[in-house]
């Protein structure tokens, strides 16, 4: 018997019914899903320092448990001292399992360990059912040592699902458990 991630399972057993139901769809095939979460951070400070961006690759690493990798400047800007080809960030794009295994490990334990917690903003959705969520501090993941950080940053956390409209991508977040703040 192969592994199947527990939202991932959850998701085949009760989310499809209940989004079916919810919006009235006519085959399971219609039921927006989960195609990819992409977490993304900036690294301003890696024009100076080059070794911040090895740093940013490490943890996403570590975070994710797949291989980050640095993003590239796309054009020169002179009054950040950017070069076009410089390394100014890092990236990594779950899908499949390790998307599930992450989703289940980010609303379990990640996000209840941000301090003043009351829930996530319903307005990073982008109107074509993809939803952003900012996080203001890397230690809330368990797999990051807080005696090894250099320096606190924060990261983008993007969910893209197969959803048409926000009002379906944000019930197949809410059914997979992410925790939106009441009105």
């Amino acid at each position: 018997m192969a592994y199947i991630p527990r939202l991932k399972q959850e998701y085949k057993d009760r989310v499809i019914s209940a989004l079916k139901e919810e919006f009235g769809y006519k085959n399971v095939m219609q039921v927006p899903k989960l195609e990819k979460i992409v977490l993304s951070r900036g690294v301003g400070a890696a024009v100076s320092d080059k070794k911040l961006i090895d740093y940013a690759v490490e943890e996403l690493t570590k975070i994710t448990g797949q291989k980050a990798v640095s993003t590239i400047s796309k054009k020169d800007v002179a009054s950040f001292k950017l070069r076009k080809g410089m390394p100014i960030g890092a990236k990594v794009t779950l899908r499949g399992e390790r998307m599930y295994e992450f989703l289940d490990r980010l609303i379990t334990s990640s996000l209840p360990r941000v301090r003043d917690f009351s829930g996530i903003k319903a307005t990073g959705f982008d109107g074509r059912g993809n939803y952003n969520l900012g996080v203001l501090e890397q230690i809330i993941f368990p797999e990051i040592d807080i005696d090894k950080v250099n320096k606190i940053s924060g990261m983008d956390i993007t969910f893209v699902t197969t959803a048409k409209t926000d009002k379906e991508a944000k019930s197949l977040l809410a059914e997979l458990g992410l925790p939106f703040k009441k009105n």
